[in-house]
């Protein structure tokens, strides 16, 4: 068997239907040099036959071999049509078995970076610096190779269920507020279906706007906090659907009732505010407990300090009134027996004593129909909370972000459900 060179060195550059010029080390990096063997080619306005004008070399950064950090150079020809009245003029041979198109890396390395930035959720800055190429060569794949995953019309297809929650986008300064982004999330096969900016109802009104037909159509239940403004705009185009509060937010009314109340009584018994000796400062993290997570020690001591800081009884009464809201969830299973309690609870916030009651009575009787679906659906915006956490280690993992496009393309990559057959090898 005859052993050929120059085919062992493409062989290993591991590039088809290429020629290897030369290879170089240099201060520790590979310089490869390639290009396509030459053929006829026609001008593709004309037909007639391409001549070479000129050759560009396009550096490319490429995964490690041996060791070492690769430049690929591809010499690249630029070909000009000879007919004089010919509109085509000149233009640059393409491959994509090379490179992308506005790629600045290699196919191999592109498809690469970008499953370790999106599947795995790593920082660019890393990915880069273990290929030793710019931060930008990176983004350029994750914008070639990464957005047709994110665009996949599959990828959003067969939703039924649909939960809305905003976070954190960029910090306020001041010059500045605090900027927000919402997430449309699949809450029947968790994933992100898309982050638009702003967190009231005109964003969420024009997201839903740009939705087709077919796709609204398919949505049975929808999941919010006690945000108004996105009940509204859920309602406007999804009339037929069946929206959920949801619970960890409605037991989370009584929770900041109950901690209103433990204020006030702090202030009128004590006439400060929270020290570190007060009881009921002491009591706190009690009160907003679950009653069956307490131990008998936790339940003794919140007992006792309620009992010496609390002389009228109000913050009894308000952790009573949390208790009884959670109930309506862990007790009352029967939608029947649900919407008795639940309007036994807005009957006794309507009379109770403590005017921070009669806020929570409010807030919970506009509600009462999206409370009560929860026990007709079970659905919540649980899938969405665990996403926001997903979304919020993307930020973290980037060290922050000022370029929202860049920002959604990284979230849905990561949380988006992607098909990441279709990104190939």
């Amino acid at each position: 068997m005859s052993v050929d060179p120059t085919r062992m060195c493409e062989l290993l550059v591991g590039l088809h239907d290429v020629n290897v010029l030369s290879v170089v080390e240099d201060e520790g990096r590979l310089t490869v040099v390639i290009e396509r063997p030459q053929r006829l080619t026609a001008c593709r306005s004309c037909g007639s036959v391409a001549t070479v004008k000129d050759r560009d070399r396009l550096e490319l950064g490429d995964l490690p071999a041996f060791g070492q950090p690769v430049t690929l150079v591809w010499v690249k020809r630029r070909w000009s049509c000879p007919a004089a009245l010919c509109p085509t003029g000149s233009w640059t041979e393409q491959d994509p078995r090379i490179a992308a198109s506005r790629c600045r890396l290699t196919r191999r390395a592109g498809l690469w970076a970008t499953r370790q930035v999106g599947e795995q959720g790593r920082a660019i800055s890393a990915v880069a610096g273990e290929i030793s190429v710019g931060w930008h060569g990176v983004q350029s794949a994750l914008e070639v190779y990464g957005t047709p995953l994110i665009d996949d019309p599959e990828r959003t297809a067969d939703v039924s269920m649909i939960g809305v929650d905003e976070t954190g986008f960029l910090k306020a300064k001041p010059h500045a507020s605090t900027r927000f982004v919402s997430a449309v999330v699949d809450i029947a096969r968790p994933r992100v279906l898309d982050l638009f900016e702003g967190r009231h109802a005109p964003q969420l009104d024009q997201w839903l706007t740009d939705q087709s037909d077919s796709w609204k159509a398919g949505i049975e239940v929808t999941v919010c906090d006690l945000h108004e403004p996105f009940r509204r705009a859920l309602r406007k185009h999804f009339p037929d659907a069946i929206t959920v509060a949801d619970p960890f937010h409605v037991v989370g009314v009584a929770t900041r009732a109950l901690d209103k109340v433990r204020r006030r009584v702090q202030n009128e018994t004590l006439g400060h505010r929270d020290r570190t000796a007060d009881p009921l400062y002491r009591a706190r993290k009690l009160l907003t407990k679950a009653a069956e997570r307490l131990d008998d020690k936790g339940t003794t001591k919140l007992r006792g300090l309620l009992a010496a800081g609390d002389p009228d009884g109000h913050v009894h009464a308000a952790w009573l009134a949390k208790e009884c809201l959670r109930d309506l969830y862990t007790l009352a299973a029967d939608p029947d027996v649900a919407a008795a309690w639940l309007d036994g609870v807005i009957e006794d916030c309507a009379t109770a004593k403590p005017a921070e009651f009669r806020s929570m009575g409010g807030t919970l009787k506009r509600w009462r129909d999206q409370i009560l679906n929860w026990h007709i659906t079970g659905a919540s915006n649980g899938p969405t909370e665990a996403l926001n956490l997903l979304i919020k280690k993307i930020k973290r993992v980037g060290h922050g972000f000022r370029n929202f496009d860049n920002y959604r393309l990284r979230v849905l990559l990561y949380t988006g459900g992607c098909n990441w057959n279709l990104l190939g090898h």
